[in-house]
């Protein structure tokens, strides 16, 4: 007799395993919709929080759900729904012919709950657990921000020239190489020159005869006598102090400085070595002579740049300039630096494109008096343009969709609705709204993905439930 044929081993494993990913499927998906739960029967809101799921029946057999604002009188029905497929609602345990999910039992609910449109109902402790939180819509001042780079470039209307004032022979040089920084009355070089050495025997023969004139006035018994300085006296005496003044603003004119006019006021001696001092601080951009050079009034000796106000070149597209004008705001910031940003405002925009780049050199002047801005350096810009005051919102609060922008807003007593928005121009944090919200209004910044999806099951639901009501009739 012929034994009946014994199923394969491996088919056997497979059957018993599909078995039990469907029972720990069914239990996971039964956790989760008692976390978010699902569909309210009279009205198109999910509670969610750990009530029952009180969804619409698409079997004929089941009773009509009590249309909202009536009181039922009867008790809860019990009802199973697959986790995957919410449309498959049955009123006997099973299977969701879809899919082969275990159906999860479920309690319609017997309590009508105001209709809220296809929005979605969340209780304060289970917001807290999606971490929910809202901000309003609100004016404020917003521009398009414009991104973009900048490179470092001298400012030429700071750009000087240290010339020989005197002729003579520079017997020492103090400036070593390019791109040393000089602060003002810093010696530069060491000068032998006969005019310098006249002028000083000049101010020094005035300063003695000044000391012949006012001998008279120090003497012991000047104040006694009672008797005064003569009239030709006092006479020679303001000459004199006006003659060391012109001596004085010569000395000063070749920049030997007040340092050289103290010392000769103290020791009466002149120096035939002289240290010629730098007018001004500054960054050594040229040096054009040498120790044992001889130089004349005129010759340029050194070229200093002042870095306290840099210009930041930036290039701009043709299409970009419609936002742009002379006077926005603009943000730079060095590249991988913890050095902080540096504002500025828009000064030039010449109107001639570069042929080579096809772009506009747009330029900032920026505040350097730190000399955090090396001269050719690359910077980060952020130009605001086109600044106005418009309605915003926290960008993460818009969800971009096939369907266009959607926001969750926030309609009170924890209900939210999917509303759709227009969008206008961005920055990092906000976003503007032109159209869909209202000053005030309060949207989900964040969970709103969570919440958009309970509502798109909340209106499938409710339409099988009004289609259920009808089939009824």
């Amino acid at each position: 007799m012929a034994q009946p044929r014994k199923k394969p081993y491996p088919e056997l494993l497979d059957a018993e395993a599909l078995k039990h990913a469907k029972r720990w499927f069914g239990i996971i998906a039964a956790a989760i919709l008692a976390i978010i739960g699902l569909p309210n029967n009279d009205h198109a809101a999910i509670q969610l929080g750990g009530n029952a799921y009180a969804a619409p029946v698409a079997s004929s057999n089941l009773d009509s759900i009590a249309p909202p604002g009536k009181n039922s009188a009867k008790p809860a029905k019990k009802l199973w729904v697959c986790p995957m497929h919410p449309d498959v609602i049955q009123d006997h345990p099973g299977s969701c012919p879809i899919c082969g999910m275990d159906l999860v039992e479920t309690e319609q609910q017997g309590t009508p709950q105001p209709a809220h449109g296809h929005s979605v109902l969340i209780d304060t402790a289970t917001q807290q657990k999606l971490g929910v939180r809202l901000a309003t819509a609100k004016m404020q001042i917003l521009s398009q921000d414009i991104h973009a780079y900048g490179n470092v470039a001298l400012d030429e209307s700071r750009v000087f020239n240290i010339s020989a004032k005197t002729e003579g022979v520079i017997k020492k040089l103090r400036i070593n190489s390019v791109g040393q920084q000089v602060h003002a009355g810093q010696v530069l070089y060491e000068i032998y020159s006969p005019e310098l050495l006249k002028s000083q025997n000049e101010y020094i023969d005035l300063l003695k005869e000044k000391d012949i004139l006012v001998a008279p006035m120090e003497a012991e018994d000047a104040h006694t006598n009672g008797k005064g300085m003569p009239e030709d006296d006092m006479a020679d005496l303001r000459t004199n102090a006006d003659k060391r003044v012109l001596v004085r603003d010569k000395l000063l004119y070749f920049d030997a400085g007040n340092e050289l006019i103290d010392e000769l006021a103290r020791t009466y001696r002149s120096k035939n070595v002289v240290e010629i001092r730098a007018p001004q601080s500054g960054f050594v951009t040229k040096i054009e002579v040498h120790e044992g050079s001889t130089i004349k009034p005129m010759d340029n000796l050194f070229s200093f740049a002042n870095l306290s106000q840099v210009w930041v070149d930036v290039p701009l597209y043709p299409d970009q300039l419609v936002w742009v004008k002379e006077g926005d705001e603009a943000i730079v910031k060095l590249p991988l630096s913890n050095a902080p940003e540096i504002k500025a405002r828009l000064q030039l925009i010449p109107p001639m494109v570069d042929n080579a780049t096809r772009t506009i050199q747009a330029r900032l002047s920026v505040n350097n008096a730190r000399n955090l801005l090396p001269i050719g350096a690359f910077l980060d810009v952020v130009i605001h343009a086109n600044p106005h005051k418009t309605l915003t919102i926290p960008r993460s609060a818009v969800m971009r969709t096939g369907k266009g922008d959607m926001v969750m807003l926030a309609e009170g007593n924890g209900h939210f609705m999917p509303v759709k928005v227009e969008t206008g121009i961005e920055t990092t944090d906000s976003i503007e709204i032109t159209a869909g919200l209202r000053t005030g209004d309060q949207v989900a910044v964040n969970g709103q993905f969570l919440l958009d999806a309970a509502a798109s099951m909340s209106d499938a639901a409710q339409r099988l439930h009004n289609g259920h009501d009808e089939g009824d009739h």
